[in-house]
Order: structure tokens, then C-alpha cells, then sequence
């Protein structure tokens, strides 16, 4: 298992923050890689929620359900499907609060690939292309939180 975990200050409120990440069709308006977050449930956010996200590269694509809810303060998607070799992956998110209007948003992401010893090598080969991706996608959420 592969666990990539990333941290970015925010200069937002943490109901501004836990909007954007919480709602699940929201995600193409602050990651730069998704084309588009469409919801596959009846409602937005909340436990059960699912979506199916298309990747501006134009052949990948993920659904994921949102398996942790606590508002403002925990927050876990799992991988349901995918393009991608991987096997099973979740990723979820905490806040700390440095001051008011100010938090710390951190995500631990931990994954598995598919094809057993050949797709250990190939996470080995793509774990900093994923994190620069996931330090992008932070940066995009940063920039949404602290504009609105």
C-alpha cells in the first residue's frame, strides 16, 4: 500500500472549505486535472453521495462514494471503479485550525495497484506524478476558498 499525504494553510473559513470539498460536483471548479464531477446519487454530499469524475486527458475516469461525512471536521471518498491500475484507493481529509479564518487542510491518500509485483513498480514509478497532482489539486482549493 502507497500512502502520499499532503498538507496547505487556507485563509478561509472552514465552512468555505468544507463547501467546495464536500460537495461533489464541484471538484472541476478548483482541480485542474477533472473535466467533470457528475453526482450519481440524488443528493450532493453527505454519506453515501457518489460521483464519476472525467479527466481532462480524455481516456480516464474514477467513481468514488463518500464513505466518511463529519461536517467540518472529517471527510473520506473510496474508489468504487477506475481507468487507472488501481486496485483500491481512499483518500480522506482533516482540518486544523491555526487561528480564525485560517486552517490547515491535510490529505492522506493510501492506495494499492493492480498486476500484484509489476504494479508495485509502476506506484512506485508514479508516486511523485500523483502527488504533484494532489499538491495542485490543494493549491486549486486554496485559490476557490480564499477568492469567495
Amino acid at each position: 500500500m502507497i500512502t502520499l499525504k499532503n498538507e496547505i494553510v487556507i485563509n478561509a473559513t472552514i465552512d468555505k472549505i468544507w463547501k467546495e470539498l464536500a460537495t461533489l460536483n464541484r471538484l472541476e471548479l478548483f482541480d485542474p486535472a477533472v473535466k467533470a464531477s457528475n453526482v450519481l446519487t440524488t443528493y450532493t454530499s453527505g454519506e453515501g453521495a457518489k460521483r464519476r469524475i472525467e479527466m481532462y486527458d480524455g481516456k480516464n475516469w474514477f467513481e468514488e462514494t463518500c464513505t466518511i461525512y463529519k461536517e467540518n471536521t472529517a471527510l473520506t471518498f473510496e474508489l468504487n471503479a477506475c481507468s487507472f491500475p488501481v486496485h483500491n484507493l481512499a483518500h480522506s481529509y482533516e482540518f486544523v485550525k491555526i487561528e480564525d479564518n485560517r486552517y490547515k487542510v491535510i490529505q492522506t491518500q493510501r492506495f494499492t495497484m493492480k498486476y500484484g509485483f509489476v504494479g508495485k513498480i509502476m506506484g512506485s514509478l508514479i508516486q511523485s506524478k500523483w502527488n504533484k497532482g494532489i499538491k495542485d489539486f490543494l493549491q486549486g482549493l486554496k485559490t476557490i476558498t480564499e477568492k469567495n
